[in-house]
């Protein structure tokens, strides 16, 4: 006999998220005395709003702070509920919308609460990284789609066509991506909705989680609101995180068919029962409050995009097209690989790439390889102007110290 622990089957072949690893990585090597710039993470700079902040500390001074409903209090379902219709143009009754510790659970949830094993799940690459762990999970196979840059990173009818199967269970789209910032407009849409009108079988989930941050005359749309008739295969996901910088608060919600988010409650009631009290609070006020600051908002998040877009491609052998949302680019590095450094290692991949850019340039990216398609790197945006001009001017700088720009053999590759 043995001690040793020895890991479940469903999580043998999984990790902690790249991103997170990186992330700590570079923050031991900060500790340490080195003057790291950490673009990894998926977090706005931004304080949350005060009159939020101002609703918690009222609930905890009222005493909010026992047991509310499982999956929401009728308070926080209501403002979910009118947050759908006033937003979106949905309408959903009281067990049509639920709550949880976060986006990422009601993507846990649901993903539990419906595949048998052996169910297929369509995700477009690249993608979230914890998209294809939770699948994985739930019993589940994830069925990456690679949508390249030059298809705006964005799944096509035929791509999705060719993808079913008997088995599949769900397509799952995010718009505005992580990582990409990639959206999908309505003209992007309806050939996908298209399709799923053809296969009755498949269901859609969408993780709007970026809705708010969007830049330029991009107009967002959720697909249930182009096509009502798949309400009752259409789960759609939200959160207050990213657009009210609430990421420590942990909540996000979602709309669907009553007896999805009945079954999503049943795994929520064996996890993590209700949503924490003084956060709903919080987040009822985010949801109802006033939402005029979001413009500004991601105003400056788009100087920023400029800013970082305009610096990648003046360096010699990086592309970067220029996002819809959120507060990412996703650059190509095809260009890099090949060179080599002034040691004599020669960049392979995109994670020696960013291995080079955290040693020559200390700047912390996160390779495309931990999102399914390569060879890119994914900046986040979500930090101040100062510090990004300083990042780009030593990221040129270290691709300036690469010599050679033969391309790797095939041998090498």
């Amino acid at each position: 006999m043995t001690s040793t622990f020895q890991p479940a089957g469903r999580i043998a072949d999984l990790g902690v998220s790249e991103i997170l690893a990186i992330t700590a990585r570079a923050a031991a090597l900060k500790r340490e005395g080195r003057p790291v710039i950490i673009l990894g993470t998926g977090e706005p700079d931004f304080d949350t709003p005060s009159h939020i902040k101002d609703a918690a500390i009222a609930a905890i001074r009222r005493g909010e702070t026992k047991y509310t409903n499982l999956d929401g209090s009728p308070e926080m379902k209501r403002a979910i509920r009118d947050k759908f219709a006033r937003e979106n143009g949905l309408s959903f009754a009281q067990n049509e919308v639920t709550a949880g510790a976060g986006a990422k659970q009601m993507l846990y949830n649901a993903m539990m609460a419906s595949l048998n094993d052996g169910d297929e799940v369509i995700i477009p690459t690249p993608c979230w990284t914890s998209y294809f762990d939770i699948v994985q999970i739930a019993g589940g196979v994830p069925v990456a789609i690679p949508c390249p840059g030059e298809a705006g990173f964005r799944l096509s009818a035929e791509a999705l066509e060719a993808a079913i199967t008997p088995r599949t269970k769900w397509l799952l789209l995010n718009s505005p991506s992580n990582p990409t910032g990639a959206a999908y407009a309505e003209e992007h849409y309806r050939p996908l909705l298209e399709v799923l009108h053809r296969h009755p079988h498949v269901w859609l989930m969408v993780d709007d989680m970026y809705e708010h941050i969007i830049y330029d005359d991009f107009r967002f749309v959720t697909p249930l609101a182009l096509d009502p008739s798949l309400k009752d295969r259409c789960l759609t996901i939200n959160g207050v995180s990213k657009a009210y910088a609430m990421t420590g608060w942990r909540l996000g919600y979602a709309g669907g068919p009553a007896g999805l988010i009945a079954g999503m409650a049943v795994v929520q009631s064996q996890s993590t029962s209700c949503p924490c009290s003084v956060t709903q609070a919080a987040s009822i006020a985010a949801l109802d409050g006033p939402q005029d600051f979001l413009k500004d908002r991601a105003a400056s998040f788009a100087r920023r995009r400029d800013l970082v877009v305009d610096a990648l491609n003046r360096i010699d052998g990086i592309t970067c097209r220029r996002p819809e949302g959120a507060f990412y680019t996703y650059a190509s590095c095809e260009g890099m690989l090949g060179r080599v450094t002034p040691g004599g290692a020669r960049l392979r991949d995109d994670r020696d790439f960013c291995a080079w850019l955290l040693e020559a340039a200390n700047v912390a990216v996160v390779p495309g390889s931990a999102f399914g398609l390569s060879p890119y790197f994914r900046i986040s945006y979500a930090t101040s102007e100062a510090e990004l001009t300083e990042a780009m001017a030593r990221i040129t700088a270290a691709c300036a110290l690469l010599q050679g720009a033969e391309a790797l053999a095939p041998a090498e590759s």
